[in-house]
């Protein structure tokens, strides 16, 4: 069962810029295995970041280093999580991430689907 959706858009640029005018920003945002990519990917990951916590119904508290998009045996993205994402996604019935990223011109997109059980007393 689908437990919830998100999907996030960024553009690259002002990404970048905000980067550079806030240089705490990248370790405040990334997992030390993330901080080294090119700022292309560094943004399709921070989309996913936001994808995953609309997904999770955006609740406050979250730490964004709790959330990591790591890579399959094949390549492929994926979704990991601790502590705080991790509370909240067992909450709402997460078992299963689905994540997508993309690419095109100046824009970084991703879409998450959380998949799982809902809770008893949400349903």
């Amino acid at each position: 069962m689908i437990v919830g959706i998100g999907v996030d858009v960024v553009d690259v640029a002002r990404f970048e810029r905000q980067l550079q005018r806030t240089p705490g920003l990248r370790d405040r945002l990334f997992v030390a295995a993330e901080r080294a990519l090119n700022t292309r990917s560094l943004a399709a990951r921070f989309a996913a970041k936001e994808a995953v916590a609309k997904a999770l119904g955006a609740p406050a508290g979250m730490n964004w280093q709790d959330c990591w998009i790591g890579l399959d045996g094949n390549g492929s993205p994926t979704v990991e999580v601790s502590g705080t994402v991790a509370a909240v996604a067992s909450g709402r019935g997460v078992t299963r991430w689905h994540l997508s990223l993309s690419h095109d011109g100046g824009v970084a997109t991703a879409m998450v689907v959380a998949e799982g059980e809902l809770p008893p007393a949400t349903r």
